[in-house]
């Protein structure tokens, strides 16, 4: 009786003990913790004026009035993996979703580029096998040339990689035809880790959304799609209406600026 007493005692020692170490720890979900989660994000660096400076020269380009003489464009382009099906899918019925075999077989990548006026909600999209500084170049030429050959100049609003420079325009074309297409550019880059600032990017991850979660293997019928998004989109007229100002930035954005 007494060891059952001992046993019992120990037991009720136990379970409380046990219980509260279960119970009253913190529900992961409760805490709003999901550490098998990551997300990839672009933090901007704290306190650095160079970043400050680009961000506030784009935030004032996108509150330029609407001008068709000098039109304020965003660039940005994605690499894109041309994919074909190993077997063919299970079409879909009723009750079941279209069924894809997760093999596929690979057949290169070519580079997206994306051309938005913000406010005139034009867009233009195509795909190139590359994105070399000719590439760009071309690109340039075909904006210039073919999307605005009336506008007194493009603001033009774009990220800074190294094949975006004037410079490519010098090998791609004589040097005639580059100095007359790089006066009629005006260029602002969006800061390092301030992609968000770029119109384009947006823009680009739509056209990720609703044209591009499927396989294409194809670069011709990958440009049949994207001009079928392209002029879609376009027919709705939609315009971006940028509602963030640099006054925004000085509050909500204090911790990029230096401290004086």
């Amino acid at each position: 009786m007494v060891a059952a007493a001992a046993g019992e005692t120990r037991a009720a020692h136990r379970g409380p003990a046990a219980a509260g170490s279960f119970h009253d720890r913190p529900d992961p979900q409760k805490r709003g913790l999901r550490p098998h989660l990551k997300k990839c994000w672009t933090i901007p660096p704290h306190a650095n004026g160079e970043f400050v400076a680009r961000m506030e020269d784009v935030l004032e380009v996108y509150h330029r009035p609407f001008d068709p003489a000098v039109p304020v464009v965003c660039m940005d382009e994605k690499p894109y993996q041309l994919l074909a099906h190993a077997r063919d899918p299970i079409p879909a019925a009723p009750g079941r979703d279209l069924r894809e075999d997760s093999e596929y077989v690979r057949h290169g990548t070519c580079s997206i580029f994306v051309w938005v006026e913000p406010l005139a909600g034009r867009r233009r999209v195509d795909a190139r096998p590359r994105r070399t500084r000719v590439d760009w170049a071309a690109e340039i030429d075909q904006l210039l040339s073919v999307d605005y050959p009336h506008a007194e100049r493009v603001v033009l609003v774009m990220d800074n990689l190294n094949t975006h420079t004037l410079g490519s325009l010098y090998e791609a074309f004589e040097p005639g035809k580059a100095r007359a297409l790089a006066r009629r550019l005006e260029i602002h880059y969006t800061p390092k880790h301030g992609s968000w600032l770029n119109i384009a990017e947006i823009e680009l991850s739509a056209l990720t959304r609703q044209c591009l979660t499927r396989r294409i293997d194809d670069l011709d019928l990958l440009n049949t799609e994207l001009a079928a998004w392209q002029n879609a989109t376009n027919a709705d007229q939609r315009q971006v209406d940028w509602q963030f100002t640099t006054t925004d930035a000085r509050t909500k954005l204090r911790r990029l600026y230096p401290q004086h």
